[in-house]
């Protein structure tokens, strides 16, 4: 298998993580083969293309990483920040320029350093 584009890359990584999900032990030998197949192709595809490709540092890409990080939602993350879920998903959709309360909270909640705030706003 070849992955030439990101909606390919994409649909193998989503065919990858549903077959994982049905667990090891659960596997037919031809999803086995399949996943190994589709994974090598997946990490052959990050390695040579998307490294290349530079990934933009925001406010915003750095936060949803932070979210990931600490497996919490938005309206977790929005309560912690003392701050309404809407405006936090309109921050963090680019439909709303962050304020210094925002800023500050992200820098003192999450530990985002701040020269990368101050380079980023």
């Amino acid at each position: 298998m070849n992955i030439t584009n990101n909606l390919e890359y994409k649909a193998a990584l989503k065919t990858v993580y549903d077959i994982m999900n049905k667990g090891e032990a659960n596997l037919s030998e031809v999803e086995t083969l399949d996943l190994e197949r589709m994974a090598k192709a997946v990490e052959h595809y990050e390695d040579h293309v998307l490294k290349l490709m530079p990934i933009p540092v925001t406010i915003a890409t750095v936060i949803q990483q932070k979210i990931n990080e600490l497996d919490i939602t938005q309206k977790e993350l929005a309560a912690m920040f003392g701050m309404a879920t809407p405006k936090l998903s309109q921050i963090l959709n680019g439909k709303r320029q962050p304020d210094i309360r925002f800023l500050k909270a992200a820098h003192e909640k999450l530990g985002i350093d701040g020269n990368l705030i101050l380079e980023a706003v």
